[in-house]
């Protein structure tokens, strides 16, 4: 899910938010079952102002699937005109309750950030530490691009770039490769240095993830 803050990455076992009149647009990756509902404008209030990302339990799940189900959709019988009203409102309660799992991207300003957020992508395995990465993008030196990280995006560039590598991953996994082939491709030098990363993250092993 793209917006104007960065790129947020939607696993199977999370939910996104997105207010009203928030700019945004999403893509999504081999197989996949995508479901999108559309809240009244008075729910607005009872959510953040803000797109974000949440971890959602097995009701919070099943509620979505119903609404955006054939029963969701379809004209309902008038004795039941009031139930996807009553389902809207629980499934609120529970992303109300539900606790924020973000797997986020932030999307840098200054331009120097930028190009170097534009060779990561291209390159995920790129393992050029930030001073020769600040030299190939005719930036500054390591310590105004560390200040600039800080002060953007919150980050250090060991976390901005792990956070890149496995937004990748899960690309890669969705494509069907193996965990041997995704951690090579990433650049951690074993598997069992990318699961932890990858578990730490997105909350869930890579393999369990992939057979989701």
């Amino acid at each position: 899910m793209h917006t104007h803050q960065g790129i947020s990455v939607v696993p199977t076992n999370r939910i996104a938010w997105i207010p009203a009149g928030v700019a945004h647009h999403h893509r999504a990756h081999s197989v996949t079952d995508m479901r999108i509902l559309f809240l009244p404008h008075s729910c607005d209030r009872l959510m953040p102002e803000r797109p974000i990302v949440l971890l959602v339990n097995d009701l919070a799940r099943e509620l979505l699937l119903t609404l955006t189900g054939p029963c969701g959709y379809d004209a309902p019988e008038p004795k039941d005109r009031g139930r996807p009203a009553r389902l809207r409102r629980v499934l609120i309660d529970e992303l109300r309750d539900a606790r924020e799992q973000p797997l986020h991207i932030p999307e840098p300003v200054d331009d120097r950030l930028r190009a170097i957020a534009r060779r990561l992508r291209h390159n995920p395995a790129d393992n050029t530490p930030l001073p020769g990465l600040g030299r190939a993008v005719g930036a500054g030196s390591r310590r105004t691009l560390s200040r600039l990280l800080r002060h953007e995006l919150g980050m250090t560039f060991y976390q901005w770039r792990t956070h890149m590598r496995v937004y990748h991953s899960l690309v890669l996994l969705a494509d069907g490769h193996d965990i041997a082939y995704v951690a090579h491709a990433c650049d951690w030098s074993n598997p069992s240095g990318f699961i932890a990363a990858f578990t730490g993250l997105v909350g869930t092993t890579p393999g369990r993830y992939r057979n989701q």
